[in-house]
């Protein structure tokens, strides 16, 4: 399973302001980009907290043929929070979930453990069992954390806006919970392009 993480971020790695305000933080050209990459993956991953957060469609928005092709939405929601009035509780949609699987609107909903959260194993366990090979990973900070801190994330896309948000802005990615610098995931820059007045920085595992 490829992993991709994408992140879009003020320049000091924040994802929204200290009361959650998100949009926009990046320009039209980084979220047009981020629009292809969604395209090119097989399934997009949140956390029900960007769902409550920001109801997001996580679908494809391209004038192009790739805009006919929209990646399975992964969710996960460990209490089954998502409403059925969100935009993602549709078709195309899968939960993934550790309570008692109930309905949520037209999306699937799979159990795949009985205590604590859906862990980046079980989830991309799921995607493979139906025959995905490749997933994008769009938020929230904690989600982030967790596949890196699995050691699963096989590719980083970062789109760095040109504000600062400050200490008390909410990150792109959560804590690590790293005693040591060694312990820290290791990337290798691939690229970096101005997109406008955004940076995107293009990152590989070691």
């Amino acid at each position: 399973m490829r992993v991709t993480l994408k992140l879009a971020t003020s320049l000091d790695g924040r994802i929204a302001t200290s009361s959650g305000e998100s949009k926009w933080i990046t320009g039209e050209a980084a979220r047009a980009q981020g629009h292809r990459l969604r395209a090119q993956h097989e399934a997009i991953l949140v956390g029900v907290e960007t769902v409550l957060a920001d109801d997001p469609e996580l679908t494809v928005r391209l004038s192009s043929p790739a805009a006919s092709r929209n990646p399975l939405r992964v969710i996960l929601d460990s209490r089954l929070r998502t409403p059925d009035s969100a935009k993602v509780a549709a078709a195309n949609t899968l939960i993934l979930t550790t309570a008692a699987p109930r309905s949520i609107g037209q999306a699937e909903v799979e159990r795949v453990a009985d205590a604590g959260r859906p862990t980046p194993e079980a989830a991309l366990a799921a995607l493979s069992r139906r025959g995905l090979t490749s997933v994008l990973i769009e938020g929230g900070g904690q989600v982030a954390a967790s596949f890196l801190r699995a050691g699963l994330v096989d590719r980083i896309e970062w789109f760095r806006s040109s504000i600062l948000l400050g200490g008390d802005g909410r990150p792109g990615v959560a804590g690590l919970a790293l005693a040591k610098l060694a312990a820290a995931p290791k990337f290798r820059r691939l690229s970096v392009e101005a997109l406008g007045d955004d940076l995107w920085e293009r990152y590989e595992r070691i």
